[in-house]
């Protein structure tokens, strides 16, 4: 994620995964945090649908964090 534009496209896919209560995105680290009921893959599912990269291999499993939600290619805007 490079941009604002980047931000919004991901947490309004996240906020649109079922049983995602609030969705927390910073832009600097390239998190991406939830909460709520819906399951890890759900919300990694949904970020990579958007078009961006989803690392889960460094955040612990308790954790709904996704860090580093890059896009793939660049930014967003072009």
């Amino acid at each position: 994620m490079t941009c604002g534009h980047c931000v919004s496209t991901v947490q309004a896919a996240v906020g649109s995964v079922p049983g995602v209560s609030a969705v927390k995105v910073d832009l600097p680290s390239g998190t991406v945090t939830s909460t709520g009921t819906a399951s890890r893959d759900s919300v990694a599912q949904a970020i990579s649908q958007a078009g961006y990269d989803v690392d889960n291999e460094s955040s612990p499993p308790a954790d709904q964090g996704l860090p580093r939600a890059g896009q793939s290619g660049g930014c967003c805007c072009g």
